[in-house]
């Protein structure tokens, strides 16, 4: 089953005039982990629920594999993807392992079919299905709820993931660990999926490809994280980028053998092994700038081998760790700037 989406200039405007979204043109594609960033109002939490008809739009189309939503039965429809949100939503009453059989139910899956898939998304998400299954959500932290969640919207194993700030109620340690272990799981199961946050971190974390919009639901920029951060493509994507877009580059940006300085010391070193005396800490190659600089950080002598396999094939010290920094800035300033909808040269120098 295909399971792109697609919005073809699609507009929301409420019976008090309020127009949350306006002509958007949008694709997210089969297998593709797309987040929607933006200030408060400016349509993102509608334009997921549009896809799955909690909110239905005025004009324009919304497509789920090609087939238009609007001719689907909207409860059928809901039943294709999977729904999270940020307070999660757990029934107080059920039980974890209830709670995430809700969908095999309506369903009416067999027992021992959804007994199995429950224990298996639990143990997906970090959870003991022994342990937790019997629990209910008051006795859950913070954490543990978002981990059932997730469980719950991949329960019938959707296609399709909308998740509106599913991480946001949970303390900044715990989310960047949910974060992590998600995106595991959404690469290992190839769901197609549209975050919606507001937290531009997150979103260079998370996703392939970052939707910005502003005011009205308009599309300033989408393209992947290094080029929302290094090349933003409208004066609204750099005031939400910030003037830290180098710092979380850092996240992004991997270690290359070019932007390495030659190898002048011992010929191989195993990599993440303590180094020996007179030997720079290890690192591997492909790591990233982050891990470069944490390194760096942690030795007294302003270098660190970078291993291929074991051996050594090059040394990173601060100043090529910035020419780095500074070769993916440029590489994402000069690369092609994507629209909406078409490619339309490449940003002035």
């Amino acid at each position: 089953m295909a399971t792109s989406i697609g919005f073809e200039h699609v507009r929301k405007v409420y019976a008090d005039g309020t127009v949350a979204v306006d002509d958007l043109t949008l694709e997210v594609n089969e297998h593709e982990l797309l987040a929607l960033v933006g200030p408060s109002g400016c349509g993102k939490s509608t334009t997921l629920r549009m896809a799955n008809r909690l909110v239905e739009p005025t004009s324009g189309r919304i497509l789920l594999g090609g087939e238009d939503v609007t001719h689907v039965d909207a409860v059928g429809l809901r039943r294709r993807m999977g729904y999270v949100i940020q307070h999660v939503g757990l029934f107080p009453h059920r039980t974890v392992a209830q709670n995430v059989s809700t969908v095999p139910q309506l369903l009416r899956w067999d027992r021992a079919r959804a007994r199995a898939r429950v224990s298996e998304l639990l143990e997906l998400v970090g959870l003991d299905p022994d342990v937790y299954g019997r629990r209910y959500p008051h006795e859950l932290s913070g954490g543990e709820r978002q981990r059932v969640g997730v469980a719950r919207a991949l329960a019938a194993d959707p296609p399709v993931l909308l998740m509106d700030e599913p991480f946001g109620a949970v303390d900044p340690v715990g989310r960047r660990r949910l974060q992590g272990e998600f995106r595991r799981i959404q690469r290992e199961l190839g769901t197609t999926v549209m975050l919606v946050t507001h937290d531009v971190d997150e979103a260079v974390r998370l996703a392939d490809r970052i939707a910005v919009l502003s005011p009205g639901g308009h599309l300033e920029q989408l393209a992947d994280p290094v080029q929302v951060l290094a090349a933003p493509a409208s004066p609204a994507v750099a005031d939400l980028v910030g003037t830290d877009a180098a710092v979380r580059l850092l996240s992004l940006g991997r270690l290359r053998r070019s932007d390495l300085a030659p190898v002048t010391g011992a010929a191989s070193v195993r990599a993440g092994a303590r180094p020996q005396a007179g030997e720079p800490a290890a690192l591997e190659l492909g790591s990233s700038f982050e891990d470069g600089f944490a390194a760096l950080a942690g030795t007294e002598s302003g270098s660190v081998a970078v291993t291929e396999h074991g051996v050594v094939v090059g040394v990173l010290d601060a100043g090529h760790l910035l020419a780095a920094l500074r070769r993916v800035m440029f590489d994402a300033q000069h690369a092609p700037v994507t629209s909406p909808t078409a490619t339309v040269g490449t940003l002035p120098g």
